[in-house]
This record gives C-alpha cells, structure tokens and sequence, in this order.
C-alpha cells in the first residue's frame, strides 16, 4: 500500500527539522562499533577503580546483545572479536552473567561454521585480533569461550597468520596501504610496543591512529594524559556507542549521508540539503586538489572517499577532474599492491567503478579506471566471498 503524499511530506519534514538542524551532530549518522565500545567500557574509573570510567558504554553493551548471543552487525565472522570483547568487558565489572553464558553458547555453537569462513584466507585484521581476543578472554580473564575441537585447526592457521604479520610487519613502518600494527595496540603481546612508541605516534587529537580501542589500551597501560583527553571528547561527542574511528572525516560523512539519500530514493526530497552539503564538500575538495595527489597519501578509504565525491560531485553539476582519484593508474607501485590485495580495496573499486560511469568524451582516466576496477570487482565475484558480493553482483559490467 502507498503512503500519500501528505504523507511523505510530512515526513520528510520531520526528518530535514530531526537531522539537517544546525546543531545536529553527524557522529549521529555513524555505525557503532560494539568492539570499540567495550574497550572503552574496559577502563577503570580513575578514583573509583571498582567502577568503570564510562558506564555509558557498559550499559549499552547490556542492551545490545542479539538474540542469538552474539554483539556486532550480524552473525559473521566479524562478530567473533567484539563478541568476545563484549563478554571480557561485563566479567571485568562482575555484571550480565547470563549474557556471557549466551554469547558462550553462541560461540560453542556456530565457531565451526563461522570460522569456516577464513579457512583458506583470512583477513589480517582478523588474524591479528582474534587470536589477542581469546588470549584475553581465556588467559587473562579466566573465561573459556568454548571453542570446539573441530575449529582448532582453523584456529591454528589464524594463529600462525597472526604471527606472520608480527615477524614479518614493523609496529610502525608504511602504514600508506593498511593501518600499522601500532593500530591494534590492543590485540599485541606487551613486548612490541612500549611508551616512547606510543607517544611518539600520537596524533594532535590525543588518538592513536584514531582507533577508539587502541587508544583506550594506551590509557590504560600508560595512563597517557593525552589518550585521556581524546577518550573524554570522544565519550562528549558519541555518549551512547563508539565509532570505530574518532576523530573522523566530516566530509566523508557527509558524502555518505548524500549517497544513502540518493541510493533510497529520497534524493529529490532533499534537493536544498543535498546542495547545501556538497557545496561544503567542493569546498574542502578543491582546496585540497593540489595539496594531496601523490603517492605517499593512497589508502583504501581515501581512494574510496575521493571517488565517491568524484561521483556526488559531477552528478550534481559541479566541476570537477577524473584526476582526482584515478591517478593512482600512474603509479606501478600502487596500482601492484590493489591488484595483490584487491580484497582490502574492494569497496574502494567498488565506488571507483561507479565514478566511471560518469565518463565524458575523451576522459581516458575514468576509461581506465573503469577496467581496472572491473577486473578486480570480478575476481571478487569469482570467489563468492566477500560483504561486498551482493552489491557487486547487482553491478553492469557491460
């Protein structure tokens, strides 16, 4: 049955008066990420150690547990670490005993098909925090997470990944392609890093390579006055759950709020919004036009954020170069490195190649970057893995 328009109007005002005020916060539009959120419930209060610092966050992860035991998005493998953080977080403050025993029953009963998963390829991201996850759990908070017999062989090949990357990687080094080991602070053994590395690599926000968790476990191991001050404006601006980033980029918020009106259809319900925000971001875009296209600043989600303004941008009339984000086609080095690890970068190819349908006359760039993200987004069908595999089978690849 169809709404009436009034209807729909009336709405959408309700919406634009909710989320397009002037003091509405756009941390507001972002996902929370449950493992984020139960290191900063993890902390102790600093004059009542009994007590956590932030029982905001411990309260939320009371009362978002799912169904089936689990924390995080959905019933995938990714839900195994903040799962499993969640549970260390409510054992350390002696509460929600029968919300562990759900998330153990939950791990008890779906590790094998959900390991199975990454039994050929895990991710590093994964390889590196699992394993640290179930240490903490089993080790130092006396709690078994009931891991069954037929998953140890599985654990073992996460294992030995994890400690591939830890011989292999610097804590710090190029971190241009993917976050430094630093990064995951939380998930490595005491001996890797020590204060004089941490402070040494702390941004001017207080953060550590703005990861809420990493610089919670710098809190809490070296009481870091400047970790402290970014947990607490974190905690201000995000009071109910923690992003997985802070800070984050406001820009790429605002062309993610755009694209997601657009992408449901909405979009010329908020004709005057939509104008209003991308203006702020062309702003920003082209100041930063000349500033940032070399080799030294290519990331996954850079790439991803520039070509999805590439996109907004041109769709609505604004000018803008194809060279803003397939310049990286230039560069053997890079271009090597995405095609080795396509699947780091497969939401970034994924919005590259819907950039290049908007390929003018004579735009060899966009031609370019148009097979080159072709190729790899095929090779992601091909696998039939991936969260990104339904959006890319919707694509036209013709």
């Amino acid at each position: 049955m169809e709404l009436p328009l009034s209807c729909i109007e009336r709405r959408v005002r309700k919406i634009k008066k909710n989320i397009f005020s002037s003091n509405f916060d756009l941390y507001n539009f972002v996902c929370p990420s449950t493992y984020d959120t139960a290191w900063l419930a993890m902390i102790p209060h600093s004059k009542y150690p009994s007590q956590p610092m932030f029982n905001n966050y411990l309260d939320w992860l009371l009362n978002n547990q799912k169904p089936q035991g689990y924390w995080g998005e959905s019933d995938t493998i990714e839900c195994l670490p903040p799962t499993i953080v969640s549970m260390v977080a409510l054992i350390k403050w002696n509460t929600g005993k029968s919300m562990v025993d759900k998330g153990r029953s939950f791990i008890h009963a779906n590790a094998d098909k959900l390991l199975n998963e990454v039994k050929d390829d895990c991710p590093r991201w994964l390889a590196i925090v699992l394993p640290a996850m179930i240490e903490l759990a089993d080790e130092i908070m006396g709690l078994d997470v009931l891991f069954t017999k037929s998953s140890r062989d599985t654990m073992s090949y996460i294992a030995n990944r994890r400690k591939s990357f830890l011989n292999k990687e610097e804590v710090v080094g190029d971190f241009d392609w993917y976050p430094p080991l630093m990064s995951y602070l939380e998930a490595l053994p005491p001996s890797y890093v020590n204060e004089k590395d941490i402070c040494k690599n702390l941004s001017a926000d207080g953060s550590l390579f703005q990861s809420p968790s990493a610089t919670a476990k710098a809190f809490m191991a070296y009481g870091t006055q400047e970790c402290l001050d970014c947990l607490q404006s974190l905690a201000q601006r995000c009071p109910k759950a923690v992003p997985q980033a802070y800070p984050m980029d406001e820009d790429l918020i605002k062309l993610c709020i755009v694209n997601q009106l657009q992408k449901l259809g909405l979009g010329e319900y908020f004709m005057g919004e939509i104008e209003i925000l991308l203006t702020k971001v062309y702003r920003n875009y082209s100041k930063e036009q000349n500033s940032r296209v070399q080799p030294l600043n290519m990331n996954a989600l850079q790439l991803q954020k520039d070509s999805l303004a590439f996109e907004l941008l041109r769709t609505h009339g604004f000018k803008v170069s194809p060279l803003r984000f397939c310049w990286f086609l230039n560069h053997d080095e890079i271009r090597a490195k995405v095609e080795k690890d396509y699947e780091h970068f497969s939401s970034a190819m994924l919005h590259v190649f819907r950039a290049s349908n908007l390929m003018f006359s004579g735009e060899y760039e966009l031609k370019e970057a148009r097979t080159f993200s072709r190729k790899l987004l095929e090779q992601i069908v091909s696998t039939g893995k991936g969260c990104l595999l339904r959006q890319v089978n919707c694509l036209n690849f013709h």
